[in-house]
């Protein structure tokens, strides 16, 4: 199960690292994947990128030098992300399959996730 958990946490750590270094690099194709084109105010698309790469970052930090229940606590805090993600992108006009099947979906893997690291 230890094993499960964090290489669970390491995957989902390491692929927001990528949409964030994503959004930075590529802010137009990945807000379009996102669920959401834009059109303009490429600014706002590098702030969501720097976000996610942090929180990449931060979980990658956190299961190397503090442990697993550290860990667990940030699966759970930033569980909210793809929440609010999945809202956002149904407000706004995007589809509900990216919305319940790429951002709600990530959600529920993230949680799962804080609870396999609960459990180590």
């Amino acid at each position: 199960m230890t094993v499960v958990a964090y290489a669970l946490a390491v995957a989902l750590n390491v692929f927001i690292l990528y949409i964030g270094t994503r959004f930075l690099l590529r802010p137009f194709v990945a807000a379009a994947g996102y669920g959401i084109p834009a059109t303009q105010d490429r600014a706002y698309l590098e702030i969501k990128g720097l976000r996610d790469a942090t929180f990449g970052i931060v979980g990658l930090v956190l299961l190397a030098f503090a442990g697993a229940h550290a860990a667990a606590w940030f699966m759970l805090a930033v569980a909210v992300a793809p929440l609010g993600d999945t809202v956002i992108v149904l407000r706004h006009g995007g589809r509900r399959s990216v919305a319940f099947g790429i951002h709600f979906a990530t959600a529920v893997v993230v949680l799962v996730s804080a609870g396999l690291l609960f459990a180590v």
